[in-house]
């Protein structure tokens, strides 16, 4: 635990105990403060009690003797309006704060370290676990979480010259004030989350706020592959800023760039990301672009910055690679939950043979159409089957199977006749799992455990 020790004989509230929340309670706690905290969720409420910390109804707790509101960041801070809480919070002149921001403030956060922020749209997580892998390798020592895994204040404190490496949602970037990235990293930005934020100047403001602060000693990596994040870049770059641009399909005599799969640092070749199976496709040329251009704005030299990229294990249900077996590769991207995100996969590969189907979404896989070239059969499952299997008609040759096992036998029976093309049978559904399993992790479960008792039934 990284103790939350700014708030020490001082009355902080708590809102929202889930994961974050109760993280943040504990830390607190154990920093010598005071804490009063609520969730709106009885059973959240429960979980907190048993794990001792004090609840109180913040509707009605008295704010004139509170330093702060620290806010779960699912909770509404701005839009479409503020939660009730934090209207009596900031009615009361109390500040509202995140636990990255505890993090900055936290006297276990000792000097000589580093911290490495990464947000964006899309690619969030596989960079953040690249760059955790990639530093690593260098041999330094590695705190990892924050929006992916493990909440920040649940990590251990890491030494001097080790590196703190936080995923941040842009609920998080709202609730910090202090904190400032020795490298911040900003992927892409892409409609989303508008309701929260007011609209798309809203998300984008926000996604920009990452790197208030920054002075000459930090180092921004933005991807510059979208007009909003390009905008972001070329105004840091006006403000004097070190911007690190990352870019995929063209040359930057300035910046990391991927050319036909190879990375290119101020143009000149460094690595074939062609090799790597595990990191397929322009997004993910797209993140290990970012995870090298942050390893060298911590200061690695070249070499240390790449040495850790061929071993680079991937995600699990983000273009896994379970197994390849008689020439055929299976992967389950069961994380592809929409259109969107399934043709991210789609367009990694050749010679594919699709899982698809579950709980549709809204438009289905409708805009997919320029991938059908790559697919050699589809097998739908769910409920989103019969509707798949009309918007494929005459385009893609596919089959209702229904379920993800009758899926995998027939998949992998059809790969192995084109087993010398180095087809792939991809689990990348664009759909939700609700209809037939708890969530997208039980669905790749379940296709990761079918695909290894297929290989050794076959051994």
């Amino acid at each position: 635990m990284i103790v939350a020790d700014s708030f020490r004989n001082q009355r902080v509230a708590v809102f929202g105990l889930a994961r974050t929340g109760l993280s943040a309670a504990k830390a607190l706690l154990a920093g010598g403060a005071t804490v009063v905290a609520w969730d709106d969720k009885a059973a959240s409420r429960d979980a907190a009690a048993a794990e001792g910390v004090p609840l109180g109804d913040l509707r009605t707790a008295d704010w004139s003797g509170i330093a702060a509101l620290v806010l779960a960041p699912g909770v509404p801070l701005t839009h479409p309006v503020p939660h009730d809480v934090v209207k009596l919070a900031q009615a009361a002149g109390v500040p509202v704060i995140g636990d990255m921001e505890l993090f900055a403030r936290s006297s276990q956060r000792v000097a000589g370290t580093q911290v490495v922020l990464i947000t964006g749209t899309n690619g969030k997580s596989t960079t953040t676990a690249l760059i955790a892998h990639l530093i690593r390798a260098a041999g330094l020592p590695v705190a990892v979480g924050g929006n992916l895994g493990t909440a920040v204040l649940d990590l251990a404190p890491v030494p001097a010259g080790g590196v703190y490496v936080f995923e941040i949602s842009s609920y998080q970037i709202d609730l910090i004030d202090t904190l400032v990235p020795d490298v911040g990293v900003l992927l892409n930005i892409t409609p989303d989350h508008l309701d929260r934020h007011g609209g798309m100047a809203g998300y984008v403001a926000t996604k920009a706020r990452l790197f208030r602060g920054q002075g000459a000693a930090q180092t921004a990596v933005v991807g510059i592959d979208d007009e909003y994040s390009a905008g972001i870049a070329a105004h840091l770059e006006g403000l004097g800023r070190a911007v690190t641009p990352i870019t995929v399909g063209q040359t930057l005599a300035h910046g990391v760039s991927v050319v036909d799969g190879v990375l290119l640092d101020d143009g000149e070749a460094v690595y074939d990301l062609k090799t790597l199976l595990r990191l397929p496709g322009a997004h993910n040329w797209q993140n290990a672009a970012a995870a090298y251009a942050t390893l060298k704005g911590l200061g690695l030299a070249r070499d240390a910055a790449l040495r850790g990229l061929a071993d680079f294990p991937g995600l699990a249900h983000r273009m896994e690679l379970v197994a390849t077996h008689h020439g055929v590769r299976y992967v389950n991207d069961s994380k592809a939950t929409n259109a969107d995100a399934a043709a991210k996969a789609l367009g990694a590969y050749e010679h594919i043979f699709w899982i698809a189907g579950g709980k549709p979404k809204a438009g289905g896989i409708e805009g997919l159409d320029a991938f059908w070239p790559r697919i050699r059969r589809a097998y739908l499952i769910g409920e989103a089957a019969n509707d798949f299997a009309s918007t494929l008609a005459g385009h893609v040759d596919a089959v209702i199977v229904g379920e993800l096992a009758h899926a995998v036998q027939s998949a992998a029976r059809d790969a192995a006749q084109v087993a010398t093309e180095r087809p792939v049978v991809l689990l990348s559904p664009a759909c939700a799992s609700f209809d037939q399993f708890a969530d997208f992790e039980e669905r790749g479960d379940r296709f990761r455990a079918l695909v290894q008792a297929l290989v050794e039934a076959a051994a």
